[in-house]
């Protein structure tokens, strides 16, 4: 249970999840941390990252065997810290029918990211929303996806996009969901890529490929089922 009167800030990232990028699969999901505490997980995952000699940015596409015993410390560091929750919902996009809903996939991904948060938003608490930058389009996404909010919360301080190297958090979120998305395309060529999955499955006690409880807070999966509308 969140404490009340809080803020909280949410570092959101996606994986796949253009219409037509050929991948079976979009994945959103974000990682959250108490304002209070953000400067302490930042700079500890800094610390981390001079003490493996790792420059640059965390990334799952960039996770090789020389750069495993990183992130290994990183996945310990994200479930042993309570503060740390993340979330992610995953879309079959071969069940995609943006003509039968009559919207736009812009519309669709609005929707979607709604999904993501609005299970997470407490009216006690204040939100600071931040997304990757991916493009120049990302701002119109931005500002489209923060109306879209506001219709429903009115407690949603700050909707931006800033870049991934800004922020240690949105790096970590960067990892966790390109830990789903390969486990779910049945990928296995990089075995330290393998070995982060078996860790992360381990410690959140189920297969990357099941919905985990609804009130998991810890680390949250929702397959969403766009054919039966849940």
């Amino acid at each position: 249970m969140e404490a009340q009167n809080k803020t909280f800030n949410l570092y959101c990232d996606e994986s796949t999840h253009l219409e037509n990028d050929g991948q079976p699969f979009m994945v959103i999901g974000y990682v959250s941390t108490p304002y209070h505490l953000l400067k302490m997980h930042n700079e500890n995952i800094r610390e981390m990252k001079r003490k493996h000699f790792l420059h640059g940015e965390l990334k799952w596409s960039a996770l090789s065997k020389s750069q495993y015993p990183f992130y290994n410390e990183l996945i310990d560091y994200f479930f042993s810290n309570i503060s740390l929750q993340f979330r992610a919902i995953i879309i079959d996009k071969s069940q995609l029918n943006h003509t039968k809903f009559k919207q736009t996939h812009d519309e669709f991904y609005d929707k979607m990211y709604y999904q993501l948060l609005n299970k997470k938003i407490h009216l006690n608490n204040t939100y600071n929303i931040y997304m990757d930058i991916k493009d120049t389009y990302s701002y119109l996404k931005a500002k489209s996806l923060k109306k879209y909010l506001e219709r429903d919360y009115t407690n949603i301080r700050n909707l931006q996009v800033i870049k991934s190297y800004e922020s240690e958090l949105m790096q970590l979120a960067d990892v966790l969901i390109g830990a789903i998305n390969y486990r779910i395309r049945g990928m296995n060529r990089v075995t330290a890529k393998n070995n982060i999955i078996e860790k992360i499955e381990k410690l959140c006690g189920k297969p990357l490929t099941q919905h985990t409880p609804k009130d998991e807070e810890k680390f949250n999966m929702f397959y969403i089922d766009l054919k039966n509308g849940n």
